[in-house]
Formats: structure tokens, sequence, C-alpha cells
């Protein structure tokens, strides 16, 4: 008798399918929902886009059996999203009644709570600005919408705009956190880019003149030392 071998991607005869459901398409990991490729098809076939050429069975069969690793310490929802998301972004502000700027650039710093999905945003100090600073918006679910709905992570992007309560923010990077949190998560960022320079404040940046008095003849020094000395010559003239 003559057994032929059965591969193991084999096509299944309609008449023994049992399962027509759709594949799983997301999991539940740390407490977020996240998007997951499935690699079955409907009634149990594996995709096709999912299945190993020749020389990819070849290398699994001569790299030995995988080992199986321990799985991780178990971690709560609130312990694993006590985490911070940080973006950095600016927004501009007209100038009507000044006469030396149309605006002015203030660069801001957003920070997204995973726990319970609230925003808070801060201004950083700049020295001598003449503008109230340091915690612009307080920590909050930020609407996104008059519809009720509010911003979530995967709402916020780099090189992108987000309107908070009428006023436009730019983002332009994140934290090396951040950046792994979002591409863990789905999310392809954008290029990082640089916020731009208030025009006002460059143009107040000056550096201070300096003056080294010359060695050879001291105009001031010699005015503080001859103050109040005068010179008496007496003289006379003869008549012829």
């Amino acid at each position: 008798t003559v057994f032929t071998p059965v591969h193991a991607f084999m096509n299944i005869s309609p008449s023994l399918k049992n399962a027509f459901h759709r594949p799983q398409t997301l999991v539940f990991s740390d407490g977020l929902n996240l998007p997951n490729h499935p690699t079955i098809g409907i009634g149990g076939e594996p995709l096709l886009t999912r299945q190993l050429n020749q020389n990819d069975n070849i290398e699994l069969r001569a790299s030995g059996s995988q080992v199986q690793s321990m799985p991780d310490d178990f971690v709560p929802h609130y312990v694993g999203n006590d985490k911070v998301l940080r973006f950095f972004a600016y927004f501009k502000e007209d100038c009507q009644y000044s006469a030396k700027e149309v605006y002015r650039v203030r660069p801001v710093v957003i920070y997204y709570y995973l726990l319970d999905n609230t925003m808070e945003m801060y201004e950083p100090a700049v020295e001598n600005s003449g503008i109230p600073q340091g915690k612009r918006i307080k920590r909050h679910c930020f609407p996104k919408n008059e519809h009720g709905e509010t911003y979530l992570w995967k709402d916020l992007n780099i090189d992108v705009d987000i309107e908070v309560y009428g006023v436009k923010y730019r983002i332009t990077h994140c934290d090396e956190f951040t950046k792994r949190f979002m591409e863990r998560g789905g999310i392809v960022l954008n290029t990082p880019q640089d916020i731009p320079v208030d025009p006002y404040t460059k143009r107040r940046e000056f550096h201070i003149p300096s003056h080294t008095t010359p060695s050879c003849y001291d105009r001031r020094g010699k005015f503080l030392a001859m103050d109040g000395k005068v010179h008496e010559l007496d003289s006379f003239f003869l008549f012829e």
C-alpha cells in the first residue's frame, strides 16, 4: 500500500467546512484594542498571502523546534496604561494692535494620558515675553467636534493640525516613547517638523556691543585727571 503525504496547507472540501465566520482582526492587549492581521480566511483555509513557500519550509525545518518562552508577568490595565504620550506643537496668535509684529509663534506641549484618555496642554515659559504662560488647558477630554466626540490617541499624528476650543495647534514631533507606542498601535507617523521661529523674539535677540578703550590715548582718563587744573603764565611787554 502506498501512502500519499498530505501537505500542511491543503484545500478543504466545501462539504467538510464547518466554520464560515470571518477571521478575528482585533486583539485586546494591555487594555487596548489593537489591529491583528488574519492568517486564515472564511472556512478555515489559510490565506494565500500567509502561506509559506518552499524555501521558508526548508529554513524552518533546518532551524529546529522553537523553544517556548515563559509568559510575561500579568500587568493590570491601570498599571500598563499608566503612561503619558507627549507631543510638541505650536500655534500662531495674531497681533492686531502691535506695529512691530504681525503674529506670534507660541510653542506648547501636549500630554495624553492613556489611563482615561484625558489631555492637557502646557506652554513653556519664555523670559520677558509679557504674556501669561504655563498651563494653557487643564486636564480633561479635549472635544473633537460639536457631536460630543473627544480626541483619542489614534487621532494624533505628526505634521497635522488639531483644533481645540477654536485654536488650531500644529503638532511637529514627539518623544521616543510616544513614537514607539504609536508605531506599535499601527499608526504611521509623519516626518517630524521644526517649530517656526517667532520673528519678534528673533528680532529682540541682540548682542551687547563691546568697546575696548585704546591704550594710546584715553580721553576720559585725561579729563578726570586734569579736571580743575589750570596753567598760570606770567608775562610782560615793553612800550618803546
